[in-house]
């Protein structure tokens, strides 16, 4: 089924715009017209969404928010509708908001929950699944609750992540601008007063101002050049050939490889075991978790290993033979969890185990690359200061 970008009006004059699937445009204009709506355009999602334009994103903290909100309000004892309705008009995130009130709006249409959500083509795959499991089991309020507490779990550990990332990211920035300062502006200003004093100058400082000479007078050309890269790159990487190449060169990259591939095992594994408390069968959870993983190496591996489980391998052995990536701790755990009839609580184990591992081998990593930055960028201003005065030393001597 195609999906289409649609404007509507409902009875009451009130304009809607939706993302709805449909066989065919027909299909769906029919649909609509003969529930009383009166249909403004339809488009092909992809032709509205224009070249450039990828699939939108949501807030992931900002829904996190709604759907904390949203339970509570079931959970007092106000239906689906009503809940949605008093949501709905008071989001005031516009990239929520809209799709939240398209939501309301098939749902007061007759259309179930989970088809709603699913229909805005927004909403994570986890909880678009989670939802239909909570519909046809009857335990919503229990299933959202299993996925706001998965979220909030993902969310602290990527915000530790980050948090570690932060300090030599803007050490690095900020040396990074004070190699090109000193090389822009500082050396020029010096080559200037040598060239008044007629100075022979030894080799390294004459390498040093041919650089910073040649560098301020093309700092602008080369800014261009950088931001026309970083355009490049960006469209570049878009592309699913692309992100395979960029997913091996992770995988390749000493130390940070390891705990990048652990990093993802342990979001599989978080996954994994939500999907399976909240009573969804191990091969749709399987498809819905390679689904939610944004490394197409590991989807593709999951995607195997979801056929083998299909056809009654264990989970174990599927990961194993379809994997190469899969550490083998993480197997080993499984295959235990399978043999004691405890899956998803041994998956969420495995999540804790790989998520703490990531967590220390993090901070270790770190506590090298900063003495590493630091030194780099003593030597480097060693060297600048060392060509910038010798040449002066050397005039002092000749005064004298």
């Amino acid at each position: 089924m195609a999906e289409y970008v649609l404007k509507y009006a409902d009875g009451r004059g009130q304009v809607h715009q939706q993302v709805a699937a449909a066989t065919s445009e027909k299909e769906l204009r029919d649909r609509y017209s003969s529930q009383g709506f009166l249909i403004y355009s339809i488009k092909p999602r992809s032709a509205a969404g224009g070249m450039f334009k990828g699939r939108k994103k949501i807030n992931v903290e900002k829904f996190l928010i709604f759907n904390q909100q949203f339970v509570t309000l079931i959970r007092a004892g106000l239906p689906i509708l009503k809940g949605l309705d008093l949501l709905a008009d008071r989001l005031t995130d516009p990239k929520l908001g809209p799709h939240i009130q398209a939501v309301r709006d098939e749902v007061r249409n007759g259309t179930l929950l989970s088809e709603a959500f699913r229909a805005q083509g927004v909403f994570p795959k986890i909880y678009v699944t989670s939802v239909m499991a909570g519909e046809k089991s009857g335990s919503l309020v229990e299933v959202l609750d299993r996925y706001i507490h998965y979220q909030k779990l993902s969310l602290a550990v990527r915000k530790k992540v980050m948090v570690s990332l932060m300090y030599p990211s803007v050490l690095i920035v900020l040396v990074i601008l004070l190699m090109v300062f000193l090389v822009t502006f500082v050396v020029p200003r010096f080559a200037s007063l040598y060239n008044s004093f007629n100075a022979t100058l030894p080799a390294m400082t004459k390498i040093l101002i041919t650089v910073g000479t040649a560098a301020q007078g093309s700092l602008l050309g080369f800014g261009g050049a950088l931001v026309a890269a970083i355009v490049a790159f960006r469209i570049w990487s878009r592309r699913e050939s692309a992100r395979n190449t960029l997913d091996k060169l992770k995988l390749k990259i000493p130390g940070l490889g390891e705990i990048w591939l652990k990093y993802q095992v342990a979001q599989l594994s978080r996954i994994l075991s939500t999907l399976l408390t909240g009573g969804i069968p191990l091969v749709q959870a399987m498809e819905t978790a390679a689904e939610s993983m944004n490394t197409p190496l590991l989807q593709r591996a999951i995607e195997t290993a979801g056929k083998s489980v299909r056809e009654g391998q264990p989970l174990s052995k599927s990961l194993s033979s379809s994997s190469k990536f899969m550490p083998g701790l993480a197997i080993d755990m499984i295959e235990v969890g399978e043999s004691t009839g405890a899956l998803p609580q041994m998956l969420n184990s495995v999540a804790e185990f790989f998520e703490e591992d990531v967590n220390v081998r993090m901070q270790a990593l770190l506590s090298l690359i900063e003495p590493a930055i630091m030194l780099v960028m003593g030597t480097f201003v060693a060297f600048v200061l060392v060509a910038l005065y010798l040449p002066i030393f050397s005039l002092a001597d000749t005064i004298r």
